[in-house]
């Protein structure tokens, strides 16, 4: 989330309110907490040594840097130039399979993947079927843009994939340390504040301004009552 309040500013201007920040770095924290403090011991992420984590958050912090990116630059064309999903969409892939193939091409393995595939047909529809579910995928993800902004997106995909994980412990019996708990109840609590304050705000808009809108009204009233022009 602060990574596309970030890209936010920056390319859209769009200014977010303290809370909004305050909220957002809670659920950072919370995340934070559930990934660097599992149950196990061999899976922490700091037996195998410093380099190994900071080169893994180094990582982390870029995925998210350009992800943040994706989801405000798609926010900022949808916007600017009333573009449809499909277009979007249909442009983004494009570019995509060229840089793939581009990729392949220069490394040298293109008839090494085409003759992989070829020797393992079942493969092949494995990469179709994959293909088919992210290609879905992809106008849902257009249209929560378009329709409700990259904000609300990445909230969104914050809370699936720390339901994800939470989903996967229990199904695969991996047990929750202490901290993990800690870490999912201060992401949820705050995902739910942000949507409290959201409500009440909206409620409140109508009546910020009683007496202006009184006023407004008495004179509509009076405007309304005043004879017209011609009439006797």
């Amino acid at each position: 989330m602060i990574p596309v309040m970030i890209w936010g500013t920056l390319i859209m201007q769009k200014r977010y309110k303290g809370y909004d920040y305050f909220l957002a770095l809670l659920v950072t924290l919370g995340c934070s907490i559930f990934i660097l403090f599992p149950s196990g011991a061999d899976l922490s992420p700091y037996s195998k040594g410093r380099e190994n984590t900071v080169w893994g958050v180094s990582l982390m912090v870029g995925y998210l840097g350009f992800d943040g990116f994706t989801s405000t630059f798609q926010d900022k064309l949808f916007k600017g130039y009333d573009m449809e999903i499909h277009n979007q969409i249909f442009y983004t892939t494009l570019c995509s399979c060229v840089l793939s193939l581009s990729g392949l091409i220069l490394e040298g393995h293109l008839f090494l993947a085409i003759d992989f595939v070829y020797h393992h047909l079942d493969c092949f529809f494995d990469v179709a079927l994959l293909s088919t579910v992210a290609t879905t995928s992809q106008f849902f993800i257009s249209y929560t843009i378009r329709t409700f902004g990259a904000l609300t997106f990445a909230t969104i995909m914050t809370t699936r994939q720390l339901v994800s994980i939470v989903l996967s412990c229990v199904w695969f019996r991996h047990p929750l340390s202490w901290e993990q708990c800690i870490g999912s109840v201060i992401v949820f609590g705050a995902l739910y504040t942000r949507s409290f304050f959201k409500k009440v705000s909206e409620k409140l808009r109508p009546s910020e301004h009683p007496m202006e809108n009184m006023h407004n009204g008495a004179s509509s009233l009076m405007k309304g009552s005043s004879p017209r022009g011609g009439e006797p």
